[in-house]
């Protein structure tokens, strides 16, 4: 047997799912079940009837979806696949932040900690952070962390004045400028397109911004066009298999490496082997205390219910 068909015979044996975010390797990709950006996979977790969820992704969202659904065994392929912007915002000093601005809204992307979701009133996610901003009463100061670049890029949306966590993403903070207007120079027909966690000299030059699964979306409707894409390099498999015959170019990073491309190297440590061996083992488990998992779901749901 392949390890393919060894993970297909063991999903169905365990009653088991595989979630896997956009960012996964490709051969992750086309084993799991359901692969989706954040706010998709928060929304599958939650409405799963498998009595186990692979997450082959980043820690935070395997612990979100244990959040969701604690009666459920959750296992991450890697404990190490971890998340530079959640590693920004330490819970502890977040809640003296907190503590600080008590009249504050607290609003925080759900890339973080569980410990920093028990301390927040709504979650959100790139997919729905404008109407969750949106959905609070203009009169009500917000903190919004941990990514300030995607806070900054609300603030120019809605016009709003949030207190800002100093939080940012590695991969999406990546990107040269001057390499992206050379590419973009060297393809003037082509369209950028641009994560709004990425800094705001991308966003500026960007024609659209959007999640990742607002990208695939836009790309699909313009597929006539050719893109330069500025997010994570994963997104471009299954961009491309949603568009086939459009060309799609990664935006290029600050730093040379192997593709000339952004990539997250948490991301990336989960493989196929460990995804294999986390089914048959049902280990590495992530598990929330009870006292957290309780205080965080209330944000989660919050926006789950504000993002049917």
């Amino acid at each position: 047997m392949t390890i393919q068909e060894k993970i297909k015979k063991l999903k169905k044996e365990k009653n088991a799912i595989i979630l896997a975010h956009y960012y996964q390797e490709a051969e992750i990709q086309d084993i799991a079940d359901y692969v989706g950006d954040s706010l998709g996979l928060s929304q599958q977790a939650a409405k799963t009837d498998a009595d186990m969820i692979v997450f082959a992704g980043v820690h935070f969202m395997a612990e979100t979806a244990k959040i969701l659904s604690p009666d459920k065994i959750v296992v991450l392929p890697d404990l190490e696949a971890g998340c530079s912007l959640a590693d920004s915002c330490p819970a502890s000093t977040f809640e003296e932040f907190v503590k600080a601005h008590p009249d504050h809204t607290v609003i925080t992307y759900v890339n973080c900690s569980a410990e920093v979701k028990a301390l927040t009133d709504i979650v959100c996610t790139s997919s729905n952070a404008l109407k969750i901003v949106e959905s609070i009463p203009k009169d009500k100061p917000i903190i919004f962390a941990p990514d300030k670049n995607l806070g900054k890029y609300i603030i120019s949306q809605t016009g709003r004045d949030m207190l800002l966590w100093d939080g940012s993403c590695v991969v999406h903070e990546a990107f040269s400028i001057e390499k992206l207007l050379k590419l973009h120079e060297k393809h003037p027909e082509s369209i950028i397109i641009a994560h709004p966690e990425s800094e705001e000299h991308i966003i500026k030059v960007a024609s659209y911004v959007g999640s990742t699964s607002g990208m695939i979306n836009y790309v699909k409707e313009h597929r006539d066009r050719r893109f330069i894409v500025a997010t994570e390099a994963g997104i471009l498999y299954k961009m491309q298999q949603e568009v086939p015959g459009t060309e799609l170019i990664p935006a290029p990073a600050k730093e040379d490496n192997t593709c000339a491309c952004s990539e997250c190297a948490f991301m990336k440590v989960n493989t196929l082997e460990k995804l294999y061996t986390c089914l048959r083992d049902e280990s590495p488990q992530i598990n929330v205390s009870d006292e957290i998992r309780k205080k965080a779901l209330i944000p989660i749901q919050r926006m789950l219910a504000l993002s049917k």
